[in-house]
Formats: structure tokens, sequence, C-alpha cells
């Protein structure tokens, strides 16, 4: 299993970023991804959710801001991240989890400035 996060960055608030996560290694359509992010020192915390099939699930901070999407074709998630917040500030992580062993991207900086 192999996932690649790109498309971070340093954006004003107010701005947008469009993360990417590359998977392979595994049968892509059948399973959730999740981005997660982690501030210093802070605990990892889960941003959206998505499912093939299902609606997507959001942290109530990130609700009607972020929209997680997936390209199946392209074994691709995608985080496109509207009005940004220095809170938002953080590395951000692809996430699979396959039977109950999570599998992590390097993660890809976001910083946010006011």
């Amino acid at each position: 299993v192999q996932l690649v996060e790109s498309g971070g960055g340093l954006v004003q608030a107010g701005g947008s970023l469009r993360l990417s996560c590359a998977a392979s290694g595994f049968t892509f359509d059948d399973y959730a991804i999740g981005w997660f992010r982690q501030a210093p020192g802070k605990e990892r915390e889960l941003v959206a959710r998505i499912r093939s099939g299902r609606d997507p699930d959001y942290l109530d901070s990130v609700q009607g801001r972020f929209t997680i999407s997936r390209d199946n074709a392209k074994s691709t998630v995608y985080l496109q991240m509207n009005d940004l917040k220095p809170e938002d500030t953080a590395v951000y992580y692809c996430n699979l989890r396959v039977s109950g062993i999570d599998y992590w991207g390097q993660g890809t900086q976001v910083t946010v400035s006011s």
C-alpha cells in the first residue's frame, strides 16, 4: 500500500488549496479513504472521509468549507479546502484502514497566515 499526498503550501486566510492523495497497492474502489491533520502539540484528527456510494463525513469545523471527493479511475482522493483559517494550519495526512491496520502517507504541510 502506498499513499502519496501533494498540494499543500502557504496561503493567506480566506484562500483555497486542493490536496491530492494518490493511492496504489490495493483495490481502491473497495475502501474508505480519510484525510487527517495534526497541528503542533495536538492530536491527529479526522478531517473528512469518503466511501464509494455513501455521503462523506466531515469534521464539524470544516463542514461547508472543505469538500472531499474521489476519482476511482485515477485511484486518487482530493480535499478541496476553501475559506481557509489559521486554525487549519497542520500537516495533512491521507489514511487507509484495512483489517484494523492503518496506512498513512508522508503528509503535506498546510500553513494559513492571518
